[in-house]
């Protein structure tokens, strides 16, 4: 198989789970070629494995005026009725106003150079990662070059502006969609036509937890982690907040930020003003093999973000052996079982963040209970090998004309027949052979 992965900027060290996935593919065979909107800036490149990527990702902007014209040029001759209804699908799904008419013809001629070297490269097939403009670049590449596209979903902003992005229309014409959680799917299914709820998988982004040495936890815990972007969406200043008060009956209690974003500067300021410049270390982005290392020193991992999908970083800790909290959002609760690998609590409030982190600070015990779960957890539903194997298989199938069921085990014919008519599906057990059973009943039943 020789495919295409497409992001709006590749790689970036906040999304190091497109980059497993793409090294996950190949170690598996795959040919996969890597395109991005823009170039990567050099703040991301954080290790090796960013530097080797940005090397060999075919970059998209700055355009070239001579390989537009050839690129567009090409496509035009090739098929001028394809070329026309890419025309058409990219004035039905522009954004409303002139802006957003501007914006739809850059993002058709981007798709024609991204088109114009999918089919020179004899590439069977695209996917995208996130919803937004790359999709939007994706789909349209996908009409005008005659190849099949699919997305993987992620959310949650997606789902802010749905109609901005045409999330309804893009689902219609994916060849399929990977959804990372139960949370996501449903979303989309709200704006997707009901016949094309079939094409919509789960497929989580994983993790490879044999990258990660399980900590084994002693005396009271003091060291708390938080990796991820800091912008106000994350919800550090709750960290914060709930961090003065862990203070006063935990004097040497410590915070170590991993990361880096816009509002880094004012997060500075303040935690200085907080009086907590002496718990509290920014430490800026991070390689992943830097992060296993600050896993490795942590006692508690902390997410106090208000707009997450299933986060990868909370994987990471999970697979690491380390307890985690994290706030009760989107698919959050899909990974944390609260109270067996962690807490789940209520976003935007501190004291209820600082009592879970409370009562995981005195027992090692406890610690290494809850952070052995939860490498548990991740080792069973979010490994990347098993993912992508699933997601692999529902590529090939898709490519074949096929439709890998929703539901793993499930057999499609019984579920083409219970979409056909009004009889409802009891779940009373698994077979040997891993079939659920279907069981006839009226709706009065």
């Amino acid at each position: 198989m020789r495919i295409a992965y497409l992001t709006g900027e590749y790689p970036r060290a906040t999304d190091t789970f497109i980059q497993r996935e793409v090294f996950t593919f190949r170690k598996q065979g795959v040919d996969v070629e890597t395109f991005s909107i823009r170039r990567t800036g050099d703040e991301h490149i954080v290790g090796v494995e960013q530097a080797a990527e940005r090397d060999r990702t075919f970059y998209i902007l700055p355009v070239r005026p001579i390989a537009l014209l050839i690129a567009h040029f090409n496509l035009l001759t090739a098929s001028p009725a394809r070329y026309l209804n890419a025309i058409k699908l990219a004035w039905s799904t522009r954004q409303v106003g002139l802006k957003g008419t501007f914006y739809q013809a850059f993002y058709f001629l981007e798709a024609g150079i991204l088109a114009h070297q999918i089919r020179q490269k004899q590439i069977q097939h695209l996917h995208n990662h996130f919803a937004d403009s790359s999709c939007t670049v994706a789909m349209l590449a996908a009409e005008l070059g005659g190849f099949t596209f699919s997305f993987t979903m992620h959310g949650p902003s997606i789902f802010f502006e749905p109609h901005r992005w045409q999330i309804g229309e893009k689902i219609k014409r994916a060849l399929f969609v990977s959804c990372i959680s139960h949370f996501c799917r449903s979303q989309g299914m709200i704006f997707a036509p009901a016949d094309r709820w079939n094409r919509m998988h789960i497929i989580h982004c994983g993790v490879e937890p044999s990258l990660f040495k399980q900590v084994e936890h002693q005396g009271v815990g003091k060291n708390l982690l938080y990796v991820g972007r800091l912008a106000v969406v994350k919800g550090l200043p709750i960290l914060l907040e709930s961090l003065v008060t862990l203070k006063r009956s935990h004097p040497d209690i410590t915070l170590t930020v991993v990361g880096d974003g816009p509002d880094r500067s004012q997060l500075e300021q303040q935690t200085t003003q907080m009086g907590l410049a002496t718990n509290v270390r920014f430490v800026g982005y991070q390689s992943q093999a830097e992060v296993r290392e600050y896993m490795q020193q942590t006692d508690i991992f902390v997410m106090s973000s208000f707009a997450e999908g299933v986060p990868v970083v909370l994987m990471e800790a999970m697979a690491a052996g380390v307890p985690v909290v994290a706030t009760q959002i989107a698919g959050v609760s899909e990974l944390v079982e609260d109270g067996i690998s962690g807490f789940l609590v209520p976003p935007g409030d501190p004291i209820v963040l600082g009592d879970r982190i409370e009562k995981l600070l005195p027992s090692a015990e406890f610690r290494n209970r809850l952070g052995m779960a939860g490498r548990a957890k991740v080792t069973r539903d979010f490994n990347i090998d098993s993912e992508v194997a699933r997601l692999y298989r529902v590529m090939t199938m898709a490519l074949e004309g096929k439709i890998e069921s929703t539901r793993p085990g499930f057999v499609e014919e019984e579920v083409n027949h219970f979409a056909s008519s009004e009889i409802g599906v009891e779940k009373i057990g698994v077979e040997k052979i891993g079939v659920e059973k279907i069981v006839e009943h009226s709706p009065s039943a």
